[in-house]
């Protein structure tokens, strides 16, 4: 709050703590060029928001990018206005229309957008003809879209999620380097420490499969997208369910399912990537510890066989 209300920048950035947050983040750089930037995970983006929402705006931009609606959306937005903000958002995730109408009538500019990632969108709005723009764009979207056609995607998109480097990607991105040395030495550590997680996933893997979907639930030791990718390729899953042992989980499925599963554990996200939370009790916590299995497994694979399609 502090840092907020003493900022000299003029453009606010809130936005998610990913690559396609960095990319978004870079771009609004190339335009902008002093930002105030708030990472933000989906859990936190509510009480963030109230953050920036309760501080004065003295006409400045709320720049809000990847992202998604949250019930409780509009009172912030309400306050932000009268606060002195300009608020602009754009995102990729799936909204109802009722949601679209709602933000639409507080912000000065929605964009939503399901067939791009949030990166796209900031790209196309903020430097329409910017080849480097352009090119963070095609980058990120490899990744964040799960395209897996450009090396340098998977490099980033692992890089950025470890302490330290959020800043340092965005900055090269900025600047319009995509890759370094320093990135690919890292990167080359990460893969090794991978390797080593996702076969302790693959260990310990339960596959439930008694309906039309092909679904495998594994803890997570580390690397979510890349441990779910790799069980689909080893073991030809349909739908994989990677759990925290906080009771989070990451979905990722190869029909358009993921975050209509989401919804029914608290989350949300995109048709084969999503995410939400099994309320762990105390019974669950032990049966997850010892035999990396709880009741919450069935209950998502009901869930899976109950949607229509």
């Amino acid at each position: 709050m502090q840092a907020l209300s003493g900022r000299t920048a003029t453009v606010v950035h809130l936005t998610h703590n990913d690559l396609d947050a960095v990319g978004g983040d870079a771009i609004h750089r190339r335009k902008y060029g002093d930002v105030f930037t708030i990472w933000c995970s989906v859990g936190r983006f509510l009480a963030n928001f109230d953050a920036v929402a309760g501080s004065p705006g003295r006409g400045d931009l709320l720049s809000i990018s990847d992202l998604g609606y949250q019930q409780g959306a509009e009172q912030r937005l309400a306050k932000a206005r009268s606060n002195g903000w300009r608020i602009e958002w754009r995102d990729h995730h799936r909204w109802k229309d009722e949601e679209i109408r709602a933000v639409e009538k507080k912000t000065s500019l929605l964009h939503v957008d399901v067939t791009t990632c949030a990166t796209g969108i900031v790209a196309r709005d903020l430097a329409p003809g910017d080849a480097v723009a352009e090119e963070i764009a095609r980058v990120v979207c490899d990744y964040d879209l799960w395209k897996h056609e450009d090396p340098r995607s998977k490099m980033l998109g692992q890089v950025v999620m470890r302490k330290g480097w959020r800043e340092y990607v965005r900055d090269n991105l900025a600047r319009g380097t995509i890759i370094d040395e320093k990135i690919e030495g890292e990167y080359r550590e990460i893969v090794r420490e991978m390797e080593r997680d996702i076969k302790r996933s693959l260990k310990h893997t339960t596959i439930i499969e008694d309906g039309r979907y092909r679904i495998a639930f594994a803890p997570l030791y580390g690397y979510p997208s890349e441990t779910a990718h790799t069980i689909r390729d080893e073991l030809d899953t349909d739908i994989e369910v990677i759990v925290s042992r906080d009771g989070r989980i990451s979905i990722r499925s190869v029909p358009p399912v993921s975050h209509l599963i989401a919804r029914g554990f608290g989350g949300g996200g995109h048709p084969n990537a999503a995410g939400g939370t099994f309320q762990f009790n105390l019974i669950d916590r032990i049966l997850f510890l010892i035999i990396k299995r709880n009741r919450h497994y069935r209950r998502l694979a009901d869930v899976a066989e109950s949607i229509e399609g």
